[in-house]
């Protein structure tokens, strides 16, 4: 690990300036997967009762978000060299901001494509990829705590936003609960990104990643990334869980109405989603000192035997338990590449390599969804899809533990 750009600062102090910006990164991912993630559910479901359009209708008009915005967090580290990162955070806040006010005005599908559109840049502006960028700059050898802990706001995103965001719809109305949501989120993260997100620390002034990085080109290194072994496996092992991770959340309440009632049913997702803070905490702590190859392939494992449960079983405590497993490492596996490729690769790439992870993730988690889906429609039941989903998993843990010839610390 190359520290020599860290040499006067203490990562571990808690005076060090590095935990503001991982307090601000919480704020903007609370926002950013409560509008961007969760909030997904909650547009297809009041635009198809207010408008009357097919789910499908609606539902490509997500995976047009997914897709879009996976080719525009490919070129976040990019964004950051040339805007640095307080630039590119607000951004990203009011592009969400606007998209989300626009989201409650829709009346016609070509405005909710254009919303989904101008969704995608604030998504790229507000979620993983912009959050390990800017943390990357602040931290080195507590970057893994650090990621951990800011990403805990996507699960707060999950757990508090969305269901304050459905008690306002029913109280306001859809369009009046965006446009309220949408100001909240610029009144708490603009002044929050302005007061604390300065000049990244660095020797002469200059940022460790951003100054390093100039010497290397972005296209060279993600043309060089695609052809190294190391780097594949860990972009198409992440790649398969989270195809499978998100193409099982989104159908999860579906598969339980029937077994266990629709109460229940949100009991387990909202513990699925606790259990995914809780993960990071208790990860954050060691997750610097781990093997992170061998904690990811043990976290799909985990998946996997969490799906067998949920598949094979109908006793209500067993499911929601299940569910639990499930999610402990949920959280951890939006964590886990930037921390293989900090430790693994050439620092100088760390940003342009995420961004490029991010992106291959998101194009193929985007028909996670519609490809359970269709399965279920096929055979009748869920336990075709999710016996797939579970055979990615266990394949992603064999590829995950391919290192390659080469690696950061052997070069």
């Amino acid at each position: 690990m190359d520290a020599s750009s860290h040499t006067f600062i203490n990562e571990t102090s808690a005076r060090y300036d590095g935990w503001r910006i991982v307090a601000v990164c919480f704020l903007v991912a609370t926002f950013g997967w409560g509008f961007g993630f969760y909030g997904q559910s909650v547009y297809v479901a009041e635009l198809h009762r207010l408008h009357g359009w097919p789910a499908s209708l609606i539902s490509s008009g997500t995976t047009f978000y997914y897709l879009f915005g996976a080719l525009i967090v490919a070129f976040v580290n990019e964004g950051v060299r040339a805007f640095g990162p307080r630039n590119c955070l607000i951004g990203g806040v009011v592009a969400m901001a606007v998209a989300a006010a626009m989201m409650g005005q829709v009346t016609a599908p070509w405005q909710l494509y254009l919303a989904d559109a101008l969704l995608a840049f604030g998504w790229a502006g507000t979620s993983l990829a912009i959050i390990t960028n800017t943390l990357g700059l602040w931290f080195d050898h507590k970057r893994g705590m650090a990621i951990s802990l800011a990403l805990n706001g996507a699960s707060f995103g999950g757990i508090v936003g969305v269901p304050l965001l459905v008690i306002g719809i029913g109280y306001f109305g859809f369009s009046t609960a965006m446009s309220v949501a949408a100001v909240t989120m610029l009144v708490l993260t603009i002044p929050a990104i302005l007061i604390f997100v300065g000049r990244p620390p660095g020797r002469g002034g200059s940022a460790p990643g951003l100054a390093a990085a100039e010497a290397l080109s972005p296209s060279r290194i993600r043309a060089q990334a695609l052809r190294d072994v190391a780097f594949l496996s860990v972009s198409i092992a992440f790649a398969l869980v989270l195809f499978a991770q998100v193409g099982f959340i989104v159908h999860l309440i579906a598969f339980l109405d029937p077994v266990i009632g629709r109460s229940s049913a949100a009991t387990a997702v909202a513990l699925l989603t606790a259990m995914a803070m809780a993960g990071r905490i208790v990860f954050s702590t060691v997750i610097d000192r781990l093997n992170q190859r061998l904690a990811s392939a043990i976290s799909f494992v985990s998946q996997a035997m969490a799906l067998v449960i949920i598949i094979n079983s109908r006793n209500e405590t067993l499911l929601i338990a299940a569910c639990a497993l499930f999610g402990f490492s949920v959280g951890n596996l939006i964590t886990l590449p930037s921390l293989i490729v900090q430790r693994e690769f050439d620092p100088r790439s760390f940003g342009v390599l995420i961004s490029l992870i991010t992106a291959i993730n998101q194009v193929t988690y985007a028909f996670g969804p519609g490809v359970v889906g269709l399965l279920r429609d096929m055979s009748g039941s869920y336990a075709l899809p999710f016996y797939g989903c579970i055979g990615l998993e266990l394949t992603a843990a064999v590829l995950i533990m391919v290192r390659g010839r080469r690696g950061k610390t052997s070069s």
